[in-house]
């Protein structure tokens, strides 16, 4: 039942992990963020800064499925030093594929702006001190250490002893099913068996300095945000988390506000005008510069 745990000991850790778990949330109170954040993101695709609907990505080539809202004429580095010269910081590049031409891009907005974002997409023990050293702040990981569907302890310390918990995300991106919100892996098209609920983020809090949090179901299709996804992770996450998925307009920042008590930063894709949509990259920026402001006052 517990073949990719090491021990007794992790299999008693694995008994925090029920899928069927119907527990009531009860909010965590600790002494992280009272200001909400825009991260600012880069999505790359064969080199190219695109937005895609991430849930009809898949490996085979043999299926057309690839859903793309947007492709940018700009480069990765570009985008990077938009955010550098906004002062945004915690951002996020995503590999979507492991391409030569996307690693190179990769490369070129670590470079543009060092320290200044964080790095995600086929990230492992073997390359993650890379990334490091070319300037990610972080490295964002799911698959590698969800193997199988179940968490490979083994691997998540290892990757801590290479890098240290200060510079690890956890990428915890979930999809509803039967009631909980479930985390899934693989360009989000397997199920693992882990809920997302107060025992499975405080466990993995333990090994990261981060969780990012996409709301799959709602992700790339400009459907308004996961509000009771949101509220959760505001309730329960003992670190900080960013939420992704669904963002539309202005409301939906203020929506993310309340129901995460201040407590979740945010990202934006789509619905960027500087990715093809409506919503003013400008005005984003600055709404964030103000909650910033009041959160020092």
């Amino acid at each position: 039942m517990y073949t990719n745990l090491a021990s007794a000991h992790h299999a008693k850790i694995w008994r925090f992990f029920p899928v069927s778990s119907k527990k009531k949330t009860s909010r965590i109170t600790c002494p992280i963020q009272c200001a909400i954040h825009f991260r600012p993101c880069i999505d790359i695709h064969k080199g190219k800064v695109k937005q895609i609907v991430g849930s009809t990505l898949e490996d085979s080539t043999e299926k057309n499925t690839l859903i793309t809202n947007f492709e940018s004429g700009k480069s990765a580095a570009e985008f990077a030093h938009l955010y550098k010269q906004d002062g945004l910081t915690g951002g996020h590049v995503i590999m979507l594929g492991a391409d030569d031409a996307s690693k190179s891009a990769v490369m070129e907005a670590l470079h543009a702006y060092p320290g200044g974002m964080q790095v995600g997409g086929g990230i492992n023990s073997e390359n993650a001190s890379s990334y490091i050293e070319q300037g990610a702040s972080h490295v964002i990981v799911t698959s590698y250490v969800f193997r199988d569907g179940i968490v490979d302890l083994e691997r998540l310390k290892n990757l801590v002893d290479i890098v240290g918990k200060r510079m690890l995300v956890l990428d915890l991106s979930c999809r509803k099913k039967d009631h909980n919100y479930v985390i899934v892996t693989d360009r989000w098209q397997k199920f693992s068996n882990l809920v997302l609920d107060e025992q499975s983020l405080a466990l993995l809090a333990i090994y990261a300095d981060e969780f990012l949090v996409h709301g799959v179901d709602v992700e790339g299709k400009r459907l308004g945000i996961d509000e009771e996804l949101v509220t959760l992770l505001g309730r329960l996450s003992p670190i900080p988390v960013t939420y992704a998925g669904g963002v539309t307009n202005m409301d939906d920042l203020e929506r993310i506000k309340f129901a995460g008590v201040d407590r979740v930063d945010f990202t934006v894709g789509s619905a960027l005008d500087i990715f093809g949509g409506s919503l003013s990259y400008k005005e984003v920026v600055a709404w964030h510069q103000e909650q910033v402001r009041l959160s020092r006052l």
